[in-house]
């Protein structure tokens, strides 16, 4: 079966279309020893833009979020409560803030619990997806059926007003 890493042309367009197909993806990370550790992705969230309460872009570019509004492609990793290191993909346009978080692997339920499982930290924010960089997203052949996708509001944010309760969170049925 052939492995291609998703290119910046999957990750350049809306993140209401990239996040849905991220599921059934391979995120890969390049060990320090070499090894390989591969999981499928089964669960996501977007935030999508300036407007998007939920985004950490709705208070503007700010050194924290200024790769959200860079290319897509490339890791936006952060600190949350100061313990658990989120990881999201940015996508769409340059200049448009938008980005998926990494929720859920076929066997690490969390987004704080991958992280940890992976060894990702603040090192891997603002680095492209790519082997150079020791993390990616493999397109393995696999497609979710649309009818399998479950979609829920996003989880913690209720802070966000109306925002909280768009359904963008995306899920493979049966992963609840």
């Amino acid at each position: 079966m052939k492995h291609t890493i998703l290119s910046k042309a999957f990750f350049s367009r809306p993140v209401l279309q990239v996040a849905p197909e991220l599921l059934g993806k391979h995120l890969v990370r390049l060990n320090s020893d070499g090894s390989r550790a591969e999981h499928s992705i089964i669960e996501v969230e977007a935030y999508d833009g300036e407007k998007d309460l939920a985004c950490h872009a709705s208070k503007g570019k700010t050194k924290r979020t200024e790769v959200m509004y860079g290319p897509a492609g490339y890791w936006y990793v952060y600190l949350c409560y100061g313990m658990y290191y989120m990881l999201n993909v940015v996508t769409g346009a340059v200049g448009y803030p938008a980005a998926v978080l990494i929720r859920g692997l076929s066997d690490a339920r969390g987004p704080g619990i991958l992280t940890k499982k992976l060894e990702i930290s603040k090192e891997q924010n603002e680095k492209k997806l790519s082997k150079a960089s020791g993390l990616w997203i493999e397109d393995r052949g696999m497609s979710i059926p649309k009818k399998n996708i479950i979609r829920t509001p996003r989880i913690g944010v209720s802070y966000a007003k109306e925002w909280a309760e768009k359904p963008y969170r995306f899920l493979v049925e049966g992963y609840c």
